[in-house]
């Protein structure tokens, strides 16, 4: 049996009419950029992430740096985050000339430990950038507490997390700025690279909407000087198809993960993910935990079946990084959660069969080199 690890064309299978008329609306309205279809997506998605704005973006980096912008951080600032993140993350504090600070996670869950972040603030931090990642989600009560605190803006890495909720709240109402990713293989994604962020505040708004659109603020007329970071229309409206999809998508997803942790529960040496008291996961991403992760990663694979790994080099352990001095063992929890993480295939088509079938292989692989590491 072989199962991808995320299977794009089965999804467009089920929604192909609607995302055909949806592409072809665009093109017959020549709405290319901006417009109408980006309007209603924007409308749409704000209401599903309960907040009162929602500017669609070019993608998830440029999200997270316009959101930074526009909550006033500045070049020489220091903002905190996390390593084991995309390095988009990170990239997006360090292009508007800000300093970035990693901080450790909570081994639990692999999200921003509270207690290390409030150790690492100095007189320069302005901001904290939480990662919700692989669908789970943060700690917000313990950051915010502690960023309130503290005087600092919380612009939260949503990209892995759409529909995530916390204690009843969705996950784009925690901070002053959420942003968003597309990427094709998002639980919500576009056919190409797209974004959004979400915010409350009206100021902050204010200004993402000026940033990602060349400080416009009617043709041929601009209040200051920013980026061309907007959401196209075909992207816009195939998101808008999508999003009609992402509630039974994201029940689906936890239906998976459920019957994952069914069938995974007694594997040895395996570390499956669990919810925080409270929280909804989303699973973008069903990642365990073991130490003989490439071996399972190669048996899987001999048996045709797909895997990931997120991340396997913490982003302070990356050449792009080697300036800020941090040598390995420096945040020991991320380092060690980097090279134990594999993700197994989940997206809403997988069947009940597959599942069993991944599970059963993931059994026979830890049992053998469980066998050959005591021996």
């Amino acid at each position: 049996m072989n199962i991808p690890f995320l299977d794009l064309a089965a999804q467009y299978a089920g929604i192909r009419a609607e995302i055909d008329d949806a592409i072809a609306a665009v093109i017959r309205d020549s709405a290319f950029i901006s417009g109408p279809y980006v309007k209603t997506f924007e409308e749409h998605f704000g209401a599903y992430c309960g907040t009162r704005y929602s500017y669609g973006v070019s993608n998830g980096t440029d999200a997270i740096r316009i959101a930074l912008l526009a909550a006033g951080v500045r070049a020489g600032d220091e903002v905190i985050t996390v390593p084991n993140t995309f390095i988009a993350t990170a990239e997006a504090i360090t292009m508007i000339g800000a300093h970035v600070r990693f901080v450790d996670v909570e081994p639990e869950t692999a999200t921003m430990d509270p207690d290390a972040l409030a150790r690492a603030i100095t007189q320069r931090t302005t901001a904290v950038v939480p990662v919700h990642l692989h669908g789970h989600v943060a700690d917000m009560d313990q950051i915010m507490a502690v960023a309130r605190t503290r005087g600092l803006k919380i612009v939260a890495d949503a990209a892995q997390a759409h529909g995530a909720r916390d204690r009843g709240r969705p996950v784009g109402t925690m901070g002053d700025a959420v942003t968003f990713s597309f990427y094709p293989g998002k639980n919500l994604g576009a056919y190409g690279d797209a974004g959004a962020v979400v915010i409350n505040d009206p100021a902050i708004a204010e200004r993402v909407a000026l940033l990602r659109d060349h400080g416009r603020t009617k043709k041929y007329e601009h209040l200051i000087e920013g980026f061309n970071c907007r959401l196209d229309g075909l992207q816009a409206a195939i998101l808008t198809v999508k999003l009609r999809h992402l509630q039974a998508w994201t029940e689906q997803r936890r239906r998976c993960a459920a019957l994952y942790t069914e069938q995974l529960a007694d594997a040895p040496g395996l570390t499956l993910p669990i919810e925080r008291p409270g929280s909804r996961s989303v699973y973008h991403l069903y990642a365990v935990r073991t130490k003989h992760r490439d071996a399972l990663q190669a048996y899987l694979t001999a048996q045709g079946i797909g895997t990931g790994v997120h991340y396997p080099i913490p982003l302070h352990r990356q050449p792009a990084y080697t300036y800020l001095d941090l040598p390995e063992g420096s945040l020991p929890v991320a380092e060690q959660y980097c090279r134990e993480t594999l993700s197994l295939p989940i997206y809403a088509e997988l069947s009940d069969e597959q599942i069993r079938f991944v599970a059963k292989k993931v059994h026979r692989a830890l049992e053998q080199l469980g066998t050959r590491v005591s021996a």
